[in-house]
């Protein structure tokens, strides 16, 4: 089977669960990752545990890191709580390691955390760097509970999808539930509002392929698969319909044809492996694929044609890339050129 990322062994996850299950918040956090949608419900846990309703504006204080002034993030992390027991800091993606004068503010800074203060620092557009062996990357290891939210496991992501679904008294079978994130994405932030979407649309009880075909929308990855899978069955105009989509929608071309030509790799890659008598598991595996729906399809699709097909198709992308690169020719026309070689 695929070897899927998860939050399951995360320690800096595992212990805010448990700081937060206890009642025994910590003075300092950083939270970072891709999965925005467990990150900000994490930080909502926190800011409810640690701040009555009504006491915000003088117990929560936020900071944006592009701007952020060192003195005034000092006196908001030494200002004594108004009638509750703790103070809440947030900053908002700053790099921590910006210069030495920062460096230096903040190693003093957390070298002496009040206990009534619990900082947090956000990590939303910026990524965040641990600092390696500096004296700030190993302090902020020693004094804070770094968590990393990583995409969720398939199954996972099913039980939560499920669930979503049942508060609008709708079932959805797990098929579906890995279509949908196919579709849509892996991430929780993406996938909340088509669910949203896909419920309140639905007529009946369970939710049909129709259902989320008819109103969630495509990321880029499944618009593109739709274009190959189309081309495996034989649908130009099917494929080109796609590419005219994508198009109109003003989708870059270099974007397209990246997606495209990983595509076309990984059906020559289900070739291979169909050759050696292995299957979906094997591929979801090779390319780290969060979704066995996907990694079925193409094996599905790598049976209708050989492995010359396959290899041939996998250097019509790479010369488009080259050519899209390194020449003026229209990149809306290489693309078309390239749909028309693949489908002959």
């Amino acid at each position: 089977m695929a070897a899927k990322k998860t939050n399951a062994g995360d320690p800096g996850l595992k212990q805010l669960k448990q700081d937060l299950n206890k009642g025994t918040i910590g003075r300092c956090y950083v939270l970072y990752g891709e999965e925005d949608y467990l990150r900000e419900h994490y930080l909502s846990a926190l800011r409810k545990a640690l701040i009555p309703e009504g006491m915000e504006t003088f117990n929560l204080h936020r900071f944006a890191g592009k701007d952020l002034d060192m003195r005034t993030l000092s006196e908001a992390v030494d200002a004594f709580p108004m009638m509750c027991e703790r103070t809440l800091v947030e900053v908002t993606d700053c790099d921590l390691f910006k210069n030495e004068a920062r460096r230096d503010a903040l190693l003093n800074l957390l070298s002496d955390l009040p206990d009534y203060v619990c900082l947090v620092f956000v990590y939303d557009q910026l990524e965040y760097k641990s600092g390696g062996n500096t004296k700030l990357g190993k302090l902020l290891k020693k004094q804070a509970v770094i968590v990393h939210f990583q995409p969720q496991t398939q199954s996972d992501l099913n039980a939560w999808i499920r669930r979503r679904f049942k508060h609008y008294g709708k079932d959805i079978g797990n098929d579906l539930a890995e279509y949908l994130c196919f579709l849509c994405g892996g991430l929780m932030t993406g996938l909340s509002g088509e669910i949203d979407k896909v419920a309140l649309y639905a007529s009946g009880s369970n939710i049909t392929r129709s259902d989320i075909d008819a109103v969630a929308d495509p990321v880029l990855d499944a618009k593109v698969f739709q274009m190959t899978d189309a081309l495996t069955q034989g649908g130009f105009g099917r494929a080109f319909q796609v590419l005219s989509d994508l198009f109109l929608m003003n989708t870059e071309p270099i974007m397209i044809l990246a997606v495209l030509g990983r595509q076309v790799r990984q059906l020559w890659s289900a070739r291979l492996l169909l050759e050696h008598r292995m299957g979906a598991g094997d591929l979801a595996q090779l390319w780290e694929m969060r979704s066995d729906w996907q990694a079925r399809k193409i094996m599905d699709a790598s049976r209708r044609f050989d492995l010359n097909w396959c290899r041939r198709a996998v250097v019509l992308c790479a010369q488009a890339d080259l050519d899209m690169k390194s020449t003026g020719l229209n990149s809306r026309e290489l693309l078309t050129d390239l749909l028309l070689q693949l489908s002959a």
